[in-house]
């Protein structure tokens, strides 16, 4: 038998290896080129469009230094209405010292997974922090947002189940629905009717249903009726997904959410899904609910399965701030009072803030593309950084600049912007794509 053996390995040896039969080429070119993509076409069009009308394109301006109620940009100070940091907490010492402390002690990586060997105790301390907030019994930390919102739906529904989200939910949540297989429906913005109506005529026909909304939208600045959402969800068995991360820090008394502020029940919500990147000044998501569903989120999440833990620094500067926010509500109800003071001042100049709460977020819509530009770079040349969100990141025609307002903001800083908002809203209200082309073809 053995010589058997080794006569077939012999032979095996110096056999000669087969070539493997060649396919024929294909008889058809394809292109595979970056620069044809069409989405690629459209970014070049937006960007010779923008040279041709002597716009400068907003996106990836360089910061210079830490952004508060004001920032640097290519030398130039203005006062900033373009940031996340709703308390004022980024670069707070007691924070800087935190992420500090366990970077000396973890380095500046945990070095692998969390279910391999990136486990660290300043982990688990915020999880268990943010799950305290939510009255919940556990909490997993991401380190990205968006990816913990489309891994969180990954590892919860497939193909059998129902996605019923607000139209104007973060993209996160789109994406995740997409990936997941699973049916996706939306429903007309806060219109918990058009919801009702949905589920009843689709719901009986999945196993599994999710209905996701917002506590407090990052386009629009307003929410839904949370109690009417928990009422809603258990009549048709569903889970409810809260996506609470612009709301944390902002909504409440104390900042703790849309609950508080509207005086629900945290436990109503199945999943509270929020950011690290806002109020807690630091970078990645969470999701906090039941020990069970936590349990299976480390467990099959491929975003936190297959990523490497969040850097220690990143989870102890955000468990700090967090501990400050309860610590000083002060810090909220300025913050709060800025808000409903800007929301008053623009109203009264003749702004539209469309239905914005005046808590953190309000807008100013425009509706025309080509004005809102304008208007953000005038607002630049005057000293002021706001935003321009365009379509496709919100509705045709209602483009507009985005206002964070934060705890740190003076009454005479708000009552600036808002004026030249409005003296320059006047200026260019003739403006439009079309103006701006038979301008330069008349001059050429």
């Amino acid at each position: 038998m053995s010589k058997d053996v080794d006569k077939l390995l012999s032979m095996m040896r110096q056999a000669p290896a087969k070539a493997a039969a060649r396919p024929e080429a294909p008889q058809k070119t394809y292109d595979v080129a970056f620069d044809t993509l069409p989405q690629y076409q459209q970014i070049k069009f937006q960007r010779e469009f923008a040279k041709f009308a002597e716009l400068t394109v907003p996106y990836y301006r360089m910061h210079e230094t830490r952004s508060g109620a004001e920032a640097i940009i290519h030398g130039q100070t203005l006062t900033n209405f373009a940031s996340y940091d709703y308390l004022g907490l980024n670069g707070h010492p007691e924070i800087v010292a935190a992420a500090e402390a366990a970077t000396r002690e973890f380095g500046t990586s945990v070095s692998a997974s969390r279910i391999s060997a990136g486990e660290r105790q300043v982990h688990r301390d915020l999880e268990l922090a943010l799950a305290k907030n939510y009255e919940a019994e556990d909490c997993i930390v991401f380190n990205s947002g968006h990816a913990g919102g489309v891994s969180t739906i990954a590892a919860l529904v497939g193909p059998k189940d129902l996605i019923v989200h607000d139209a104007l939910i973060h993209n996160c949540i789109v994406v995740g629905a997409q990936l997941s297989g699973a049916t996706r429906r939306n429903f007309p913005h806060n219109d918990l009717d058009a919801l009702e109506k949905l589920l009843a005529a689709e719901r009986s026909r999945f196993e599994r249903c999710m209905i996701a909304t917002e506590g407090l939208f990052s386009m629009d600045g307003d929410g839904p009726d949370l109690a009417r959402l928990i009422e809603i969800k258990q009549r048709y068995g569903a889970w409810l997904l809260m996506d609470d991360a612009h709301a944390l820090g902002v909504l409440g008394k104390t900042g703790r959410g849309i609950f508080e502020h509207q005086g629900v029940a945290p436990g109503g919500v199945d999943l509270w899904f929020g950011t690290l990147s806002k109020t807690l000044v630091g970078c990645g998501g969470y999701v906090a609910g039941s020990a069970v569903l936590v349990d299976l989120l480390k467990c099959h999440a491929p975003g936190f399965v297959y990523s490497v833990g969040m850097p220690a620094s990143v989870a102890a500067a955000s468990a700090k701030a967090l501990a400050i926010m309860n610590a000083e509500p002060e810090r909220v109800a300025k913050l709060q009072a800025n808000s409903q003071y800007f929301l008053a001042r623009a109203k009264a100049r003749g702004l539209d803030t469309g239905d914005a709460w005046g808590y953190a977020i309000i807008p100013a819509i425009v509706g025309e593309t080509v004005r809102t530009l304008v208007l953000a770079e005038r607002l630049q040349r005057r000293g002021f950084n706001a935003f321009p969100i365009l379509p496709p990141g919100v509705p045709e025609k209602s483009a507009r600049l985005r206002f964070f307002i934060n705890a740190t903001h003076s009454e005479a800083q708000i009552d600036a912007v808002v004026d030249a908002t409005a003296e320059i809203m006047e200026d260019i209200k003739d403006i439009s794509a079309r103006s701006f082309i038979s301008g330069a073809i008349k001059g050429a």
